[in-house]
């Protein structure tokens, strides 16, 4: 079963943009074990660098760059039968550890 990763962006105005992708989970790894080891991962296990992830850009027209950032937020993972959707066709392991900051 695959796996759907779904993140924001949350803007000084508090605005979100959401987005989501599928990864494929070649070891079939359990959801509650894949969340665990992506927050352990994260900054306060819960953001990411927006750059290193090489996700889809969630981005508004008006940008503060006194204000406003390069973090998403991790907002859940989920099972699902939907076809793997991830522009570089990486595994959900994979993705971990590409934005994982250790």
């Amino acid at each position: 079963m695959n796996i759907l990763f779904e993140y924001l962006y949350r803007d000084a105005g508090n605005n979100k943009k959401w987005g989501e992708v599928v990864f494929t989970n070649k070891m079939n790894m359990d959801r509650n074990m894949l969340e665990k080891q992506l927050k352990q991962g994260l900054i306060d296990e819960e953001f990411f660098i927006s750059k290193k992830s090489r996700l889809p850009k969630l981005e508004f027209l008006l940008i503060d760059s006194e204000l406003d950032h390069d973090l998403y937020e991790f907002h859940s993972l989920e099972e699902t039968n939907s076809p793997q959707n991830d522009e570089e066709n990486r595994d959900i392991v994979e993705f971990i550890n590409d934005i994982s900051i250790r």
